[in-house]
């Protein structure tokens, strides 16, 4: 039958040698680099042709295929599907973002969009040109660094 699989006490420390790997998990070095084959994204190498390291995530994923194949039985093609599946995001689906954010909301944000410029060219008009100015080539958070020059294909030139 399937022998079980001790938790096992992982030190905190950020890397680890595949021996090391070994040792704690109490696996084979074969069996690690069969595992490794089976699932590419176990452990990092340094340098081309230096020897694989393990993170801490890496270890629990290894203890985890271990428990996976060991006590439950499954292969490593059902390993694999199982990590998969524990890996992936939830509630990815569209509908669910939909309704979060509601059916009209890109009819919402253009709306606010418009509201903003009318706000800009109502400041515009009362001589607050800079700020209008200053407002348009202030990138948004998280969006790419434009200005209105460079977004228009011209090269921004110093007037002297």
């Amino acid at each position: 039958m399937a022998e079980a699989v001790v938790q096992v006490e992982i030190p905190r420390r950020a890397l680890f040698k595949a021996a090391e790997v070994c040792d704690l998990l109490q696996v084979q070095p074969y069996v690690l680099r069969s595992w490794e084959a089976e699932f590419p994204s176990l452990g990092v190498s340094k340098a081309e042709g230096s020897p694989r390291v393990y993170r801490r995530s890496d270890v629990e994923r290894v203890m985890r295929i271990k428990h996976l194949l060991l006590v439950e039985g499954l292969t490593l093609a059902g390993a694999r599907r199982r990590l998969d599946e524990e890996e992936a995001p939830i509630g990815a689906d569209e509908p669910a973002i939909e309704e979060l954010l509601g059916r009209n909301a890109r009819e919402r944000l253009t709306a606010v969009k418009h509201g903003l410029q009318s706000l800009l060219d109502l400041l515009a008009g009362n001589g607050a040109q800079d700020v209008r100015v200053a407002a348009a080539t202030r990138p948004l958070r998280g969006a790419a660094k434009r200005t209105p020059a460079r977004s228009a294909g011209k090269s921004r030139r110093r007037k002297r």
